[in-house]
């Protein structure tokens, strides 16, 4: 449980300690190089990988919602210098307000244990260790992510230069914290580096059971929108279990 030290400084809060680190929110990155591709995918088959009953699908459109891959080399981060892929959708919580969407990540793989065993202990990600390379060229960055041993997915996204200073967006991630429906705040700067084209990213599968879930998405295909972005920051704060009509029942999620 988190408790306030005022040790920790005006306005922070210790979590705890998590291999003999302490876990302070807010929780500030400093340096971080992102992609973030959009794509239009069936709702049905998205709420198919949504666990447990306490978050639903928010529709882009009738039928559709949005898939965000989220590609990301953390530089700088008081958990690591380590690699992540985020794979979620536009989701909020059930019977929640249409103001409150949010996305839910159904697989968050990284690369480091650290970061994996507070993510999932303190905000109830689902990450898992795997993993996860980025090649740097001068057109191009390349996320190669090997999951569970498997060849799993190659994301190819332009290295297209700023297009003026990062736009800081408010954000809440949606996860379960011990079976518990919980919600993450953060604010995170988005790359203004636009792909003009997004038929030039290219999206590779490969095999096991995370390549198929996104086949069953529809993927490869062409993204709606990708961008770019280096040297991105992002504030991650406390987060806090969401009411939902499934509380009153609690149980474990389903697998």
């Amino acid at each position: 449980m988190a408790v306030t030290d005022q040790a920790a400084g005006a306005g922070e809060t210790v979590w705890g300690e998590i291999q003999g680190r302490t876990i302070t929110f807010p929780m500030v990155v400093t340096s971080a190089n992102i992609a973030t591709v959009l794509f239009t995918v069936p709702a049905a088959a998205a709420a198919a990988l949504v666990p447990g009953d306490d978050f639903e699908i928010v529709e882009s459109a009738p039928g559709s919602t949005q898939l965000i891959i989220a590609a990301c080399d953390y530089v700088e981060n008081p958990w690591g210098d380590y690699r992540e892929v985020n794979l979620g959708f536009l989701a909020k919580p059930v019977g929640g307000a249409p103001e409150t969407p949010g996305s839910f990540v159904y697989r968050m793989p990284v690369d480091q244990a650290f970061t994996c065993e507070a993510g999932n202990r303190v905000m109830g990600f689902p990450k898992t260790v795997e993993q996860i390379t980025t090649e740097y060229g001068d057109e191009v960055v390349v996320f190669d992510l090997v999951f569970g041993g498997l060849p799993t997915l190659r994301l190819t996204v332009p290295r297209v230069p700023p297009d003026g200073p990062p736009a800081r967006v408010a954000a809440v991630s949606y996860s379960y914290l011990d079976g518990v429906p919980y919600a993450t705040t953060l604010e995170m700067d988005m790359g203004s580096g636009i792909v003009a084209d997004p038929a030039t990213v290219g999206v590779e599968l490969g095999e096991g059971p995370a390549a198929d879930e996104l086949r069953s998405l529809g993927l490869p295909t062409v993204p709606d929108l990708a961008s770019w972005g280096e040297g991105l920051a992002a504030v991650f704060h406390l987060g806090h279990p969401v009411a939902s009509p499934g509380a009153a029942h609690r149980g474990s999620p389903r697998p």
